[in-house]
């Protein structure tokens, strides 16, 4: 058939094969306070759920609060926090890290009356 045309249309499975968005690497900007959930920390840090416990248990971060169903929700602080802990990892032992860090944000690390 000489002189005719294809026509190519575009179907649902053509835009599935698309990638999705690369996930966000650091969280929202400041504004109003923002609590997070375990499931973000970890989304933002790359951390994992055990981890997460591990230093919230170590008292290397903090949850801001708790819910009603005791689920911990930590505030923007714990993202700077993390990024420490994560750089001083690579020279010393928790223990160490958490005296470090004690001294270096001591608003943080002050005991809640």
């Amino acid at each position: 058939m000489a002189g005719s045309t294809r026509r190519t249309t575009r179907t649902a499975k053509d835009s599935e094969s698309a990638p999705p968005p690369p996930a966000p690497t650091s969280p929202p900007p400041s504004g109003p306070r923002k609590l997070f959930k375990i499931g973000e920390v970890m989304q933002y840090t790359g951390l994992t759920r055990q981890t997460v416990h591990n230093y919230t248990m170590l008292g290397l971060i903090h949850a801001g609060e708790k819910t009603l169903s005791g689920h911990r929700l930590y505030d923007e602080g714990v993202f700077k926090i993390v990024e420490w802990i994560k750089m001083l990892k690579a020279h010393h032992p928790l223990i160490e890290i958490k005296q470090i860090m004690a001294q270096k944000f001591p608003d943080y690390y002050a005991p809640k009356a």
